[in-house]
């Protein structure tokens, strides 16, 4: 497949552990040498997956993209409560989970599928007065964040290992995979946190159909040694 990165691209990549979505664009924009590169949907630097990068003229469609339904997999992992509802802080509260039966983890599960109201974990993006609410959080300071309405399509169990609960959600833009792990665990009375997630699709796209960060290094490679033969 031929790239024009200048004239524009969507880019499907799997984003690698602890990258930030902006490292990502930051990579591929110093690759292939191309300003106009953005993002359709962030993800966090410790989910993997599906992160869609725009490129020339498709930069015009990053809202149109990143306003499509998306899908993850991942693990929450219950009676372990942490401030920012994923493994980037330490676990403050463990809580007994002997009593929870499988049945009682999917009946929660299937009490958020629906149009819900959802407040962002603390440790996020959104914007207080101009200032990221994480940057709040990180120092120490009072954070109050506003419910959103969010649609959960499917909210599936796939198996549960003792505190581990493999999930898949399909759910709408501006759904905070974190507030629903964390609210699963309030539902159940013991707690929770997301321990892994991983974004599998956004609309049509799939992250089976994404390339590695190595792949774009490859392609621009390429097509570099491919532009020096044609001059030589």
């Amino acid at each position: 497949m031929q790239y024009d990165f200048a004239a524009g691209e969507i880019l499907l990549i799997n984003k690698p552990l602890d990258w930030t979505s902006f490292d990502v664009v930051k990579k591929v924009r110093n690759t292939i040498r191309v300003k106009k590169v953005g993002h359709a949907g962030t993800l966090d630097p410790l989910a993997t997956g599906l992160l869609i990068l725009c490129t020339g003229k498709y930069t015009k469609r990053i809202d149109e993209i990143q306003g499509q339904e998306k899908e993850y997999t991942g693990v929450i992992r219950l009676g372990e409560i942490t401030p920012s509802y994923d493994r980037e802080t330490e676990v403050t509260e463990t809580r007994d989970i002997s009593h929870l039966s499988e049945a009682d983890v999917k009946g929660a599960a299937e009490s958020f599928v629906g149009t819900i109201e959802q407040v962002p974990p603390i440790y996020s993006a959104v914007q207080i007065n101009g200032k990221r609410a994480y940057d709040l959080a990180r120092k120490g300071k009072e954070v109050e964040l506003k419910s959103r309405t969010v649609t959960i399509s499917a909210f599936d169990i796939t198996s549960i290992d003792g505190p581990e609960v493999t999930f898949r959600v399909v759910c709408s833009k501006g759904t905070y995979i974190r507030s629903l792990a964390h609210d699963l665990g309030q539902n159940l009375g013991v707690g929770a946190h997301l321990s892994k997630l991983e974004r599998t699709r956004i609309g049509e796209y799939k992250l089976e159909d994404a390339l590695t960060i190595e792949d774009i290094i490859e392609i621009r490679k390429k097509q570099l040694e491919e532009a020096n033969e044609g001059n030589s």
